[in-house]
């Protein structure tokens, strides 16, 4: 008996959520277990970055304002190295300001989401946002 995912079901997706906020990074893995996705948590850039070579996430989502090294930067040099610069990263923010918005996509991130964030609007950015089969 095969128990894969269902026939049209989407693949599931390793995601790195980046977030200095407990609270936050719990949500964001509680929706995404529920997507039927495998998530790794960070609490800051520094902690992301030892994860990202041991866990070689498909997707990430990055908190902007985040203590030591902020989303920002942290973006920057996952784009950096040649081994994840395809790995799509989506900045989390409270603030949904355009210069936010725009200075994300200057370090290279692929979209924006602003918290506090729905379950829909989290797996709608995995879907939009996952690796071609």
């Amino acid at each position: 008996m095969d128990v894969s995912a269902p026939e049209g079901a989407p693949a599931s997706v390793k995601v790195l959520v980046i977030d200095d906020s407990n609270t936050i990074r719990r949500s964001a893995e509680i929706f995404l277990k529920q997507g039927g996705h495998e998530v790794v948590l960070a609490e800051d850039g520094f902690d992301a970055l030892s994860k990202l070579s041991d866990y070689h996430p498909d997707l990430v989502f990055c908190d902007i304002l985040m203590p030591r090294l902020d989303g920002y930067q942290t973006c920057a040099i996952i784009k950096r190295n040649p081994h994840f610069a395809t790995v799509p990263v989506i900045m989390l923010s409270s603030k949904d300001g355009l210069f936010d918005k725009a200075r994300g996509r200057m370090v290279g991130s692929q979209d924006y989401l602003t918290k506090p964030f729905t379950k829909d609007q989290l797996l709608q950015a995995v879907q939009q946002h996952r690796p071609a089969a």
